[in-house]
């Protein structure tokens, strides 16, 4: 069996009201939305956080009516962050597929947006629970401040792994903690019950980014982004961070530079990631995930005692890990 059928395994019936609820948050009778909703639906995932929610839920008590609306309006935050990312970043692909912008116009993509990020508010709203509203609205917050955060960081000449973590405990890490957060909150776990999950959440979090991240450093059709494509965008990654801080080599930092102020070219993207690539800057991200997995795996053993639910959260580390896209 394959690791995402054993992740799901637990909560297979629960997914599929999942599904069911997003699918119906993502459907609209008007022309124009309701073909981009479409769209959108087209590069759903693998929902990922959804079954981090409903799992963590699951493990302090039952997936209930408030956990259903919670992970929707988790996923649906999510999504509109992601649409109003691309046109930040003027990205033409998400996910293998044309981005909303792409295919409509940056209009559109900013409208949609604010429709599905009020739709998220209008669901986490049915769980009539003050602390889960809390929690969404404030990772909404956190996810805005981590992107001005990294637009910001671009103009700043310091190559600092300090600086890079700053930015994904605001984006990523932050989106994995609130969903164990929320699972938890949802399940009416304890305040202690409650931080442990996040802090696995957290972990998670910066292990999916890390690994997303390496990705870009290799051509891959499947994961619908050219290699260095963090680069053009003005992005520095922990691999070509620890690469460039560990050698001090100064042709490569000019290039850095470059990287930064937005006047790098192909040639020299390439030239970079070769280097970061010759100098252990795989390795070294690899490493740290390997720490962080650690951290995981005590965690689960330590606070999951449902051996169905064990060996789901075992499976869904390991396969943030190992995913190829």
């Amino acid at each position: 069996m394959d690791k995402l059928s054993i992740i799901k395994r637990p909560i297979e019936g629960d997914l599929n009201d999942f599904s069911k609820l997003f699918s119906d948050a993502l459907s609209h009778s008007n022309g124009l939305l309701a073909s981009v909703l479409e769209h959108i639906k087209k590069r759903t995932g693998k929902q990922m956080r959804p079954m981090l929610i409903l799992l963590i839920a699951k493990n302090y008590g039952k997936i209930s009516y408030v956990t259903q609306h919670s992970a929707v309006g988790l996923e649906l935050l999510h999504t509109a962050s992601l649409v109003h990312d691309d046109v930040v970043d003027e990205s033409e692909e998400r996910r293998g597929q044309k981005s909303v912008n792409a295919q409509y116009n940056n209009k559109v993509a900013v409208l949609v947006g604010d429709y599905l990020l009020s739709t998220a508010l209008l669901n986490v709203s049915l769980t009539h629970n003050n602390l889960i509203v809390q929690n969404l609205a404030e990772l909404g917050r956190t996810l805005a401040k981590g992107e001005i955060l990294q637009l910001s960081n671009i103009e700043n000449v310091e190559i600092s792994e300090d600086v890079y973590y700053q930015v994904i405990e605001q984006k990523t890490a932050a989106l994995f903690e609130s969903c164990c957060a929320i699972g938890a909150l949802s399940a009416n776990a304890s305040n202690e019950q409650i931080e442990l999950a996040k802090k696995f959440g957290h972990d998670l979090g910066i292990i999916f980014q890390i690994k997303d991240d390496i990705f870009d450093y290799y051509d891959s059709d499947e994961i619908g982004k050219p290699t260095g494509n963090d680069m053009a965008e003005g992005k520095l990654t922990l691999p070509a961070i620890y690469a460039l801080n560990s050698t001090g080599n100064q042709t490569m930092l000019d290039i850095a530079r470059k990287v930064k102020d937005g006047t790098v070219s192909q040639n020299e993207i390439k030239q970079l990631v070769d280097f970061t690539k010759e100098h252990g800057g795989i390795e070294y991200a690899e490493k740290v995930m390997s720490q962080l997995h650690a951290e995981c795996k005590k965690y689960i053993l330590d606070n999951v005692s449902d051996p169905d639910i064990q060996e789901s959260l075992f499976n869904y580390v390991e396969f943030v890990i190992q995913r190829t896209k």
